[in-house]
């Protein structure tokens, strides 16, 4: 059967998830927009989408679109869609989703009509009115932009974020999608030595390490589609057997993490265990500022913006003391974030900014990996402090 599927994407990282679909996925029809991939596949496609994709939140299975300007033409368009094809007399269908620049903007009323189109359309395919939900989620979503309803079913469940390897994290988490998608924005392999220094709960190292091994990130977890009764077990049994065959065995890839925290490295510790990379990603408690930076090939950092660790004054003298520790460093370095002054406190320009999201926080990744660059020459008139 074909399919149209759609990931939502952090805004910045649509070209990654795109890539990873190209290349990775080996797809041709693949449509990357705002905050969002399109792509067509079959249910191998899907499982292997949620499986093996870095950099994606979620993977939503496209039910169909039409416009959309009253409750009434709303119901009518959810009630022509096939919902049997996927769901079962016994599987339950809660409803959620948002509405934007459209005259449906009641979240709670669509959520009203859309469960009783569905209904009205279940009703008559099974020949009953009343539906038990004891079975498999099937998570309906709908988005009602511009006057036009998108229907979706949400076959990840959870986010993808979510690894399984983060049960707990620091007081700032870097969202594990976004770790993934700096170090492949970085274009780096495994071929030379990474440190994170501001590890925090380690996820930038743990990315990087499930990166090199080509372990996909999905394989301690599970998806609300396995428990589908439209996609066979022995699909997903397939593409998570195949995933397992791709995994580079341990070997000397040199990924580490650093805190000035001791908490943060035992966090970094405990999950790094838990990602099953604990002898690829190595941890220690070492001051970011005062440490030796001349082996490193590429760095990693997510360092405090001022907006939940430290206060902005403070977080821009760290950006001073580090742009001084790493002047003369020949590493590639790739930093994010939010204040828009960072490059004037860490004295250098970046050789290329790119705009991403830190959960609701925007920020840019400053990257450095141009000659010039890593000499770190102090920028004119540049001062640590704010003028």
């Amino acid at each position: 059967m074909k399919l149209e599927l759609c990931c939502p994407t952090l805004f910045g990282l649509e070209g990654i998830v795109a890539d990873e679909l190209r290349f990775e996925g080996k797809l041709t029809d693949v449509r990357p927009e705002n905050g969002r991939v399109l792509f067509s596949g079959d249910e191998r496609t899907l499982a292997w989408a949620n499986l093996n994709l870095r950099t994606a939140e979620r993977v939503l299975l496209c039910i169909g679109s039409f416009p959309a300007t009253s409750f009434d033409q709303l119901f009518e368009g959810v009630r022509a869609l096939p919902w049997e094809d996927f769901i079962p007399r016994d599987g339950a269908f809660p409803v959620k989703g948002h509405a934007l620049d459209s005259a449906l903007h009641s979240i709670p009323d669509c959520q009203k009509i859309i469960k009783k189109a569905v209904v009205t359309r279940l009703s008559h395919a099974y020949g009953t009115d009343w539906f038990e939900e004891t079975g498999a989620r099937y998570q309906i979503q709908f988005a009602i932009m511009h006057d036009r309803a998108e229907l979706y079913l949400d076959t990840s469940g959870a986010g993808l974020h979510k690894r399984g390897y983060r049960a707990n994290a620091n007081a700032a988490p870097l969202r594990e999608t976004l770790a993934a998608g700096m170090v492949k924005l970085a274009r780096w392999r495994g071929r030379d030595r990474l440190l994170d220094p501001f590890c925090g709960s380690g996820t930038i190292a743990i990315e990087a390490a499930l990166i090199a091994m080509r372990r996909a990130p999905g394989m301690m977890r599970s998806f609300d589609a396995e428990k589908w009764g439209c996609i066979g077990a022995e699909t997903w049994k397939s593409v998570r057997e195949e995933a397992v065959s791709r995994i580079v065995p341990e070997s000397d890839f040199e990924i580490f993490g650093s805190d000035i925290d001791p908490d943060c490295v035992r966090l970094s510790v405990d999950n790094a265990r838990k990602a099953g990379v604990l002898h690829t990603a190595r941890f220690e408690v070492a001051d970011a500022v005062s440490r030796d930076y001349s082996s490193v090939g590429t760095l990693f950092a997510n360092p405090p913006y001022g907006e939940r660790l430290l206060d902005l004054q403070s977080a821009e003298r760290l950006y001073a003391a580090l742009g001084r520790a790493l002047r003369g460093s020949d590493s590639k370095q790739y930093i994010l974030s939010s204040d828009a002054e960072f490059e004037r406190f860490y004295a250098c320009k970046a050789d290329k900014r790119r705009k991403l999201y830190n959960g609701m926080i925007k920020c840019d990744l400053y990257m450095y990996f141009k000659q010039e660059a890593k000499k770190q020459t102090k920028t004119e008139g540049a001062k640590p402090q704010r003028g």
